[in-house]
């Protein structure tokens, strides 16, 4: 089943980046989608936003990703009983956001490569990096825009109401994960509630935004609605945790980052760090904090608290605890869902993306 989802989503992947260039084109031209819902008064300047929007984008994008965002879309409406293909311009509203979020977050937090590449604002400027980040808050709005005749004016509300309160959540998510690793706002005493809302928050919204949005333009019901937002965010912040696993054990997933333990330079309090904390002797408390703080390059004090982490079983605890909320709120879920292929491939891709080892 592994394999199956592998090939699904490298399926999917091509398709959804298909449908980006519908409304993000490799060079915007007279005809684009934005300019034909909102005609410049002017001049077109189409050699300002191919330099400073659709080069930095598309060198983006085509270094690749998941996309499991839009996949996860597309399958709830299938679960649903909706032909995927009808919904296909909404899927890549998610995964423009997360690419849009990841382009800021290299800023933020100082990195030198994303998916093994200099980051965007290495090679086109921090003002450019900065500026093509946030426009990929509000291009996936296009689709919205361009079929708001054909969606019904309650849906339409609805899916706008989603897209706005959760675009206020992801910054919420990212205000709370800075505040902790520059060591603002008590981050040495966080509890594991504080650190799953950060992820609900952060990771979580983007996969409700996929789920809620998929369900809503379906015709779903609002509790289904919220079901699946549930269920979706459980998966993202399983996701996460995946991640910061991964950011220490995952061997090709270091390669990609640059180095095992990134996540302790940036000093960040990731479910393992808050488990460790709880449970460490004083030493060796007083030591991890230590080494967060400092923001260290060093591999071998990366290793000191990648051990320390270990040594207090966190990293078995953590992907425990994934595979925990995951199953639970799919038994939550399921109930509300048909039986179908769909159905079981929507399960198997959940799980899948906690047990990834990339």
């Amino acid at each position: 089943m592994e394999n199956d989802i592998i090939e699904f989503l490298a399926k999917q992947a091509a398709v959804i980046d298909k449908m980006i260039e519908k409304y993000i084109p490799r060079r915007f031209d007279e005809n684009s989608a934005v300019f034909k819902l909102s005609p410049p008064r002017y001049a077109f300047n189409l050699e300002a936003v191919n330099k400073a929007i659709a080069e930095p984008i598309w060198e983006f994008l085509d270094r690749g990703g998941k996309r499991w965002r839009p996949s996860l879309f597309l399958l709830i409406c299938e679960a649903l009983g909706k032909s995927p293909q009808e919904f296909l311009e909404y899927a890549i509203i998610p995964e423009i956001i997360h690419n849009g979020t990841l382009m800021i977050d290299d800023i933020e937090d100082q990195s030198e490569l994303r998916r093994g590449k200099p980051c965007t604002h290495k090679l086109f400027s921090i003002d450019i990096a900065i500026n093509t980040g946030n426009t990929m808050y509000y291009l996936p709005l296009l689709p919205l825009i361009e079929n708001r005749n054909k969606i019904p004016a309650a849906t339409l509300n609805k899916a706008y109401e989603i897209y706005v309160l959760e675009m206020i959540n992801l910054s919420f998510g990212q205000a709370m994960d800075i505040a902790w690793h520059r060591g603002l706002a008590n981050a040495d005493n966080i509890n594991e509630q504080n650190y799953f809302q950060m992820c609900a928050y952060k990771t979580g919204t983007l996969a409700r935004i996929a789920a809620k949005l998929a369900a809503v333009l379906s015709g779903a019901d609002d509790e289904v609605t919220d079901k699946l937002g549930r269920f979706a965010e459980a998966v993202g912040v399983a996701f996460q945790i995946q991640d910061d696993v991964l950011d220490l054990i995952g061997k090709e997933f270091t390669e990609k980052k640059g180095a095992r333990g990134m996540d302790i330079s940036e000093g960040k309090r990731t479910l393992m760090v808050i488990h460790t904390l709880q449970r460490a002797t004083q030493a060796d408390r007083e030591r991890l904090i230590a080494i967060l703080r400092m923001h260290t390059n060093d591999q071998r004090l990366r290793d000191e608290a990648i051990a320390i982490i270990e040594k207090y079983q966190s990293i078995e605890y953590a992907k425990e605890y994934a595979s925990r909320i995951v199953r639970d709120s799919w038994n939550e879920v399921s109930r509300f869902l048909p039986a179908s292929s769909a159905k079981e491939r929507l399960k198997s891709f959940a799980n899948y993306l906690i047990k990834r080892d990339i």
